[in-house]
């Protein structure tokens, strides 16, 4: 997760010549590059396409920008009423504000090797509508939970439209030539249980069953981040093909509860990667031991830090890659 980004110096040196992060993600050719680079360094099985969850509400017609230092900045809706200002139009559109994402997929797919897959993504929708309705990140999540707690019906139409919106990214991106697509549920753990079971499970079922109507065969991974031992329902219940863990849950919980089922993905927690040395080849030796002898793919549980060496990197690829050749 999170391939590309402040911890290489050639990233570093491409987000400097361009104005703002959304510049970046909305010009293929630096997209392009940005993604490619670290497979270039590292060799990667797979490349993440670069880009942002938040392209989606900025294509439904949500102002949205970055604050270098504070993060992404949304004008914020907080009832069905202030939903009159997004359309679907602009997802659905083949000259919408999201082509340039579709283009850079596809100048990605033809300069990667044949033998490298490349994943795109989207967020799901409980995730991306918490910064649509919080404005930005947050740290209670109280104006997102009150609106689904008191206006159930009103909060559902702006998951239907997410929903809509999300099938549409994810099948544009498999069209343009993304191998697997993965769906970010990065803030799943906020919800109390028939809150988790309405926001989380269910619409992601939707974006799998919306998905598999236009590319039955895509692999879709599911990524609902904190849901503990709800992890076991959401695989059972969404459709996903795959699933990734956060670093906190127990590989040998993962390996009896859901590998028997579906091929995992995960869990590194990025501190290790950070720290590097025996540390960190420990940690991994825990968690190919416990999922090595199942369907896996090796990640981390979250996205790597901006402070991790590079060398890092590429000293537990090179052990992951011995330890499995």
């Amino acid at each position: 997760m999170r391939q590309a980004g402040r911890y290489l110096a050639e990233y570093r040196k491409i987000r400097a010549e361009v104005g703002s992060f959304l510049d970046l993600c909305y010009s293929p050719e630096h997209a392009t590059e940005v993604t490619l680079q670290p497979i270039r360094r590292f060799g990667f099985d797979a490349a993440i396409l670069f880009s942002d969850i938040l392209v989606v509400p900025h294509g439904l017609g949500q102002e949205v920008r970055f604050v270098e230092g504070e993060g992404p900045k949304l004008s914020p809706i907080r009832n069905a009423a202030e939903m009159s200002g997004l359309s679907l139009t602009g997802m659905q559109s083949t000259s919408g504000p999201l082509e340039p994402v579709y283009e850079a997929v596809g100048r990605i797919r033809e300069a990667l090797p044949a033998e490298t897959a490349l994943i795109g993504f989207a967020g799901a929708p409980w995730t991306v509508a918490a910064y649509m309705v919080e404005g930005g990140t947050s740290r209670d999540f109280h104006a997102i939970k009150s609106w689904a707690l008191t206006d159930p019906d009103g909060f559902g139409q702006l998951i239907d439209m997410l929903v809509a919106a999300t099938v549409e990214h994810l099948s544009r991106q498999v069209s343009a030539g993304a191998d697997a697509v993965q769906i970010f549920d990065s803030h799943a753990g906020v919800l109390p249980d028939g809150a988790f079971e309405k926001w989380i499970i269910e619409p992601t079922a939707r974006i799998v069953a919306g998905l598999r109507g236009t590319h039955p065969d895509v692999p879709i991974i599911g990524f609902p981040r904190g849901a503990g031992l709800r992890y076991a329902d959401y695989v059972a219940k969404t459709g996903i093909t795959a699933v990734g863990l956060d670093s906190v849950v127990p590989v040998t919980w993962a390996r009896d509860a859901l590998q028997s089922k579906l091929p995992v993905q995960g869990n590194l927690d990025p501190v290790y990667l950070l720290a590097g040395g025996t540390k960190m080849l420990d940690a991994a030796d825990r968690i190919l031991d416990a999922l090595g002898d199942g369907p896996m793919i090796f990640n981390l549980g979250h996205g790597v830090i901006k402070e991790t060496p590079p060398e890092h990197v590429t000293a537990l690829v090179e052990h992951v890659r011995a330890r499995t050749a």
